[in-house]
């Protein structure tokens, strides 16, 4: 499978993101990839008024991605912005071209390092995963990559390749953090793992709001690195080998071997 991480720094404007969007798919279908991956916020950038962008599933944002992966022949993964209730927004993964559009909307919100995603995003309640030419693909969305049981549990539900759009914020040993958490859920999950990140951005936004760093990642299922950008707007494309995933789990079988099972809290 030929894959596609576009990392680029959203504005404000859902309409001009959604430009850039559809102007870089172009770019990786032609360039031969099946799966294109935006970042989270990929709508519009954290720090403004999400509740005045969102739009639903079925709104024209989406549907013009929809169009998008149809024209193309292509599967794009895009974060966008839904109305939920109380005034809220669903950070969500519209992901189309697989069949039916689907989405994920993000488990686990950012409600750490002084910023509370919570006070306008409502969290999600059920994994996703989605086949694309015989390869099952999971999906998380940036913070949810501090907690590896998601990770686990999309594995052990068939993932073969984890989706990772991230708008992650910035800050001193965030890097660091960044580099050593993806790799860690590759071999968590023993998958693919494709994390794409917002470029670091040129003009400032909110005050501690995460905008992104850049370094956008391919991590094969063993934890090696098989392609990164720097903080700078680009596009990583590569071929997956979805044989690895079993090859791996023959060596490392670290979700067969699982002894340890949470208990229940008293």
């Amino acid at each position: 499978m030929r894959v596609a991480l576009c990392q680029f720094s959203a504005g404000d404007d859902p309409d001009a993101n959604l430009a850039a969007i559809v102007e870089q798919a172009g770019k990786a279908a032609a360039d031969g990839a099946r799966l294109v991956v935006f970042p989270e916020a990929a709508m519009a950038r954290f720090g403004g008024d999400l509740a005045a962008v969102a739009q639903p599933l079925d709104g024209p944002w989406a549907s013009a991605i929809i169009d998008a992966a149809r024209a193309l022949g292509v599967v794009i993964v895009a974060g966008m912005f839904v109305p939920a209730p109380g005034g809220r927004v669903a950070n969500t993964l519209l992901v189309a071209g697989a069949g039916k559009p689907l989405h994920y909307d993000k488990i686990h919100l950012f409600d750490a390092f002084g910023y509370a995603e919570s006070d306008t995003v409502a969290p999600g309640r059920a994994p996703l995963l989605a086949e694309v030419d015989g390869v099952t693909l999971g999906f998380a969305t940036c913070y949810d990559v501090r907690f590896p049981e998601l990770f686990v549990d999309l594995a052990l539900r068939g993932a073969q390749v984890i989706v990772l759009p991230t708008s992650w914020g910035a800050g001193p040993g965030k890097l660091a953090q960044w580099e050593t958490l993806v790799r860690a859920r590759a071999l968590d999950a023993t998958t693919w793992l494709l994390a794409v990140d917002q470029a670091a951005p040129e003009l400032p936004g909110a005050a501690g709001a995460p905008l992104g760093i850049g370094h956008s990642m391919i991590v094969g299922p063993d934890g090696a690195e098989h392609g990164r950008l720097d903080e700078r707007p680009g596009m990583l494309v590569a071929d997956l080998d979805p044989g690895a995933v079993a090859e791996v789990r023959g060596t490392i079988p670290v979700l067969a071997n699982r002894a340890y099972r949470l208990l229940p809290p008293p």
